[in-house]
């Protein structure tokens, strides 16, 4: 009886150690490889897989966890990053500084990943620094320091081409960190102070510069304005001198048709005009200093002769 419970019971487990291996459960995202009898036969699909126990094998191939290679059957289709360690390299002008890069990958061929290459992410992460090793060999510190962009193209350009006989789509790479030796940093923090002083020095020039041009220009101004000022004030002037003399022409000559009229047309009206001339000269002569001996010159007859001319109009 005992043996019989025994033959039973070995019965089920093996029912069920063949059960589990003939049927797989495949997730989401995921495949396995399967070999039968050591050679390829089938890729499996999400979802419930049936095969042939202890003839059919998934195939085990090296996958990385947590930072760390580990063995798995079960290929990982969803798009994968590596976080590699930091690395030295050099830069054209020879300084020596440490980058560290992160890796964005998908398996796009199972069947490429498990049979064109025995460590994937090994072989990975060795191009991945051979790789970025070659292009900041070809840069300077300036430029390496300013084209993380260029460096992440070049990058995944050239990584992308290369694993894709493994059946790997590279979808981009990131530089971290780019970490230049610590003289290399006081020079660059001393060169940009620099260039910070330089700056201001330039602008403080600049702000003089503008400063002394607006005052000269104001200077400019003002004097144009006082010189066209000085001009209107001349113009002006000499248009109210020129205006008074006109004015003062006109009534002379009123004055002189008014005497032609009171002493007739036969009778020169400038005999009158010159001895009125004549004796207002008297009168301002006789206002002056008394103390003082005045000589009338010779053409002082004339005075005579017209003050004589008058006395014949009156008559007249």
């Amino acid at each position: 009886m005992e043996f019989v419970t025994v033959f039973l019971v070995v019965i089920v487990v093996l029912a069920a150690v063949v059960l589990k291996k003939t049927i797989i459960i495949i997730p989401q995202s995921e495949t396995k490889i399967v070999e039968r009898l050591g050679r390829y036969y089938n890729t499996l699909e999400p979802g419930v897989n049936i095969i042939i126990p202890f003839i059919d094998q998934a195939k085990v191939m090296v996958g990385m966890t947590r930072g760390r290679y580990v063995y798995t059957d079960r290929i990982d289709l969803r798009e994968q990053v590596y976080d590699f360690d930091r690395q030295n390299v050099i830069t054209k002008d020879n300084i020596q500084m440490e980058i560290n890069a992160l890796l964005y990958f998908q398996i796009v061929d199972p069947f490429k990943a498990v049979y064109e290459i025995s460590n994937l992410p090994n072989a990975i992460e060795k191009l991945t620094q051979t790789t970025l090793r070659n292009i900041i060999g070809e840069m300077e510190l300036d430029q390496t320091l300013t084209s993380r962009d260029t460096i992440n193209t070049k990058l995944r350009a050239v990584l992308d081409d290369a694993t894709n006989k493994w059946g790997i789509k590279v979808n981009r790479v990131e530089l971290q960190d780019i970490i230049p030796p610590a003289t290399v940093l006081q020079a660059m923090e001393k060169q940009m102070q620099a260039e910070r002083n330089k700056r201001a020095t330039i602008l403080t020039s600049e702000g003089e510069k503008q400063a002394v041009i607006l005052q000269s220009e104001a200077e400019k101004t003002a004097a144009i304005n006082r010189a066209e000022a000085a001009k209107q004030q001349e113009i002006l002037h000499a248009e109210g001198e020129a205006q008074a003399r006109i004015r003062k022409a006109e009534a002379e000559a009123i004055a002189i048709d008014k005497i032609t009229e009171a002493v007739g047309k036969s009778t020169n009206p400038a005999n009158y005009l010159l001895a009125q001339k004549y004796i207002q000269a008297l009168q301002d002569i006789a206002a002056g200093d008394k103390s003082k001996t005045v000589y009338l010159p010779y053409e002082a007859t004339n005075l005579l002769g017209s003050i004589g001319g008058i006395k014949d109009l009156f008559k007249e």
